[in-house]
């Protein structure tokens, strides 16, 4: 058994249209289990490694706690959430979550979820590099799902 990451809107890997720029672009709702012992901290991390310019970066989450074991759909777009979990800035250059927006073709998004054995010291609104920098030597498990989308 390991960390374990599961999407319940996300059926036969296909993003529902709802979580995308073509509809309301909410973040969906997230759940995991076995979070390893002596986990601090979890961080997420949402990509498209389909963009045309390279992997394309839709959320950066982190310093989540490790008591919670689901993020609820549409979370706020705030630098820091009440739980203390903090966001970091989109390839989008926005806080929080910007959904699937491919330009062209079927496109697949990761969301990849690290148990950290340390809270990062990293200031809100910081960007994936930092987060993944930061990140080094700190991982526990991860752990990921990936849905598609294609623009109609």
């Amino acid at each position: 058994m390991g960390l374990d990451l599961s999407c319940p809107v996300i059926r036969n890997q296909n993003i529902p249209r709802h979580y995308t720029c073509d509809g309301d672009n909410v973040s969906p709702p997230l759940e995991w289990d076995d979070i390893p012992a002596g986990a601090k901290s979890l961080a997420l991390i949402v990509e498209d490694p389909d963009a045309p310019g390279g992997t394309f970066t839709h959320w950066v989450l982190y310093n989540i706690p490790v008591s919670m074991r689901h993020l609820p759909e549409d979370v706020r777009r705030d630098a820091t959430l009440p739980n203390g979990a903090r966001q970091g800035k989109n390839d989008f250059g926005k806080i929080g979550y910007g959904g699937p927006c491919p330009p062209g073709g079927s496109h697949h998004y990761y969301f990849r979820l690290f148990a950290l054995d340390c809270i990062l010291d990293l200031a809100p609104a910081a960007e994936k590099k930092d987060v993944l920098a930061a990140m080094q030597g700190h991982i526990l498990a991860e752990t990921e799902v990936m849905g598609e989308y294609s623009r109609h």
